[in-house]
């Protein structure tokens, strides 16, 4: 093996397949190889399920890794990384499994590691719950890659929903030669807010309905809306989205919410607005989604960052954690979890 094996407890902190993910990109970064057991061990499907089977395949394709264990249901995965080879990518999930969570997984290794640009192509759910949803990623998780001086374009060719999922998204990662550090500790006064009402084969009136009580709840909490209506085409299946957008942060920083079978329009826009509404309360610059995904390419800087959240998350603690067995940086996490906290990475010590 290229390096000393990384022991690690997938039933420790979150107990879901961020540990997974993060451990595979942090293993084709660092060339060390790992070995993850009790995957998934928390959830009430343990193992390994279709997109996180999907997120090794697609980390062993990028690099030429070995590995065993990348099978549904699994719950013991070892893992040999190898050289990463910029090209043309494509991945099918095979069900409505999280295509952003694959994206996660491959960008940062392809990005910081490959001598050209990448396409990565995957299918599946563009719209999960639990996950981040294509728009959250482009707008506020692509905004911070971007601050950070990552480039990844991205699209969406066709939605994709619970149960059949069927959508994809497209990426073209660009290589990195240096990641910039981020200092984000203020937040100025969120007084408009922007976003979207969208249908994928369902009456237009829904997203009125979800437009109307989502406008209503934020002028409700002294914020000035404006939630366009938007429909989509090609979706497997129906599904509809509410999404809240504050542009003063320092990236466009996104909520949003799902429709499913039963649930109605307006809980669909309650569940966006109350998520946004939070993050509004804890005026912090840094949702608490985006904190633990900024960690990953900031200990590859070479400059100390410094960021607050409205949030401390278990996904946050989590990937700390994570990051440590791989990486020595020194991160500092002050604040408890479902608190607002402050989370410091040191400079590289200049030699």
């Amino acid at each position: 093996m290229s390096g000393t094996l990384v022991e690690i407890d997938g039933s420790e902190g979150e107990g879901g397949g961020q540990v997974l993910r993060s451990s595979l990109a942090l293993s084709i970064l660092t060339g060390r190889p790992f070995k993850l057991v009790n995957i998934r061990a928390n959830r009430q499907k343990p193992g390994l399920q279709p997109q996180h089977a999907m997120s090794v395949r697609a980390a062993g394709a990028i690099c030429g890794a070995q590995y065993k264990g990348a099978t549904v249901g699994s719950s013991v995965l070892v893992f040999e990384p190898g050289a990463v080879k910029a090209g043309n990518y494509t991945f099918t999930i095979g069900t409505a499994g999280a295509t952003a969570l694959v994206l996660h997984t491959v960008y940062l290794p392809l990005a910081l590691r490959g001598a050209g640009p990448s396409t990565v192509t995957i299918t599946g759910g563009t719209h999960n719950t639990h996950a981040p949803c294509h728009h959250f990623n482009e707008t506020t998780w692509g905004g911070y890659l971007k601050r950070m001086g990552i480039a990844v374009h991205q699209e969406m060719v066709r939605p994709g929903f619970y149960p059949r999922g069927g959508g994809e998204i497209r990426a073209t990662i660009e290589p990195c030669p240096r990641v910039k550090g981020l200092t984000l500790t203020t937040c100025p006064e969120l007084t408009t807010a922007g976003g979207f009402s969208a249908v994928a084969g369902l009456p237009e009136g829904v997203a009125r309905r979800q437009s109307k009580r989502l406008a209503a709840r934020l002028k409700a909490e002294g914020l000035e809306p404006h939630i366009p209506l938007e429909e989509w085409d090609g979706a497997a299946n129906p599904g509809t989205v509410a999404a809240v957008i504050f542009r003063q942060t320092p990236v466009p920083t996104l909520f949003y919410g799902l429709g499913e079978r039963g649930k109605p329009a307006e809980s669909v826009a309650d569940d966006a607005a109350d998520e946004a509404i939070r993050f509004r309360d804890g005026k912090a610059p840094v949702d608490p989604h985006s904190a633990d995904q900024l960690l990953l390419p900031l200990v590859f800087s070479p400059d100390g960052s410094e960021y607050q959240t409205s949030e401390v998350t278990r996904h946050l603690t989590t990937n700390i954690a994570t990051v440590g067995k791989f990486v020595d940086r020194g991160v500092v996490l002050e604040g408890r979890e479902g608190e607002p906290g402050t989370v410091r990475i040191p400079a590289e010590p200049r030699v």
